[in-house]
Formats: structure tokens, sequence, C-alpha cells
């Protein structure tokens, strides 16, 4: 592995060890603390698809460590926030629910087809960014309540859970039709 990949795939990993610290700090209730993390972890997520475009690097590991990394923190986040009632737990259980559907098809399409790749589409990097964006405002509505991020919340999760629900029905679709 090139050195200049290296970088990239330990952004990507970084995701994944911050993952319980975010929880942890949810679970506590300390949001300002939340917030810092998923900010972090933000951060990582733009910065190792930056780093990896701009060297030109892509490894099969960063092509599957990323998405992964992302569903590990976001659905750990998704649970602690249905938890803390900071989100309900309806659209926890689609978010969940979405992620399963796509696992279950790739480790089927594994098994059974030819084609081993699984590109992400261009709505399910939409519902991640509206995942996140329903995540943060939860914790940004806690964390400092006079900021009227509550009034941002509502409209967030349901754009995020129509993004979810389109997104894993666009991804069936795709499975279905792959040879």
């Amino acid at each position: 592995m090139p050195a200049r990949s290296l970088l990239p795939n330990l952004l990507s990993l970084s995701r994944v060890l911050l993952a319980p610290f975010a929880v942890r700090a949810v679970l506590l209730g300390q949001w300002r603390q939340a917030v810092v993390i998923f900010a972090a972890a933000g951060i990582t997520d733009v910065l190792d698809g930056f780093l990896a475009r701009w060297w030109r690097v892509s490894t099969q590991l960063g092509a599957y460590l990323d998405p992964a990394a992302d569903k590990i923190l976001l659905s750990a986040t998704f649970v602690a926030l249905g938890s803390a009632r900071a989100l309900p737990w309806w659209l926890v259980g689609i978010v969940l629910a979405r992620d399963l559907l796509i696992l279950a098809g790739a480790g089927v399409a594994m098994l059974t087809r030819r084609r081993r790749d699984f590109p992400p589409s261009v709505w399910g990097k939409l519902s991640t960014f509206l995942q996140s964006a329903a995540a943060g405002a939860a914790i940004l509505a806690r964390a400092w309540p006079e900021t009227g991020m509550a009034y941002l919340t509502p409209p967030l999760i349901w754009l995020a859970a129509g993004g979810t629900v389109f997104s894993g029905l666009d991804y069936a679709r795709r499975g279905s039709a792959a040879r």
C-alpha cells in the first residue's frame, strides 16, 4: 500500500474509533462534547475523500472502510440519540433497516454474482448527508438550546427519513437489476 493511501485510510478508521466516544457523550448527556466528536468525525470524512482524490490514490481497503466507517458512526450515534430521546425510534429503525437491507443484499450478491463492486449511489450519499444533518441538529439543539436548532431538527428528521427510504429503494432496484 503506498504511503499516501495510508493517511486517508487512517482518517476513515478514526471515525470507527470515534463512534464509542460519540455514543458515550450522547448517553451521558454531554452534548457539547458530542458536538466536538461528531464534528471531528465529519472533518475526517471530508479530509479522507479530499486527500484520496488530491493524491489520486484509492485502495480496496479504502473503498470498503470509508462507507463502513460512516455506517458504524451513524448507526451507533442514531441508536444513542434514540436512547436519549433526541431522535425518534421510528427514524432509528428506518436507518438501521436500510443499512441491514444493503448489507444483506451485498452479501447475497457476493455469493451469487460475478460482480463484486458496490459503488455508492448519489442517493446513498445524499441519504448519509441528511442523516448526518439530522443527527447533528439533534445534538446541537441539546448542546445550545438557545440557538433555535430545535426548530430545524424536525424538518431534517423528515428529510433524513425520506432520503433513507428512497436510497434504500434505489439500492434494492440497482441490486435486483445487477448481474
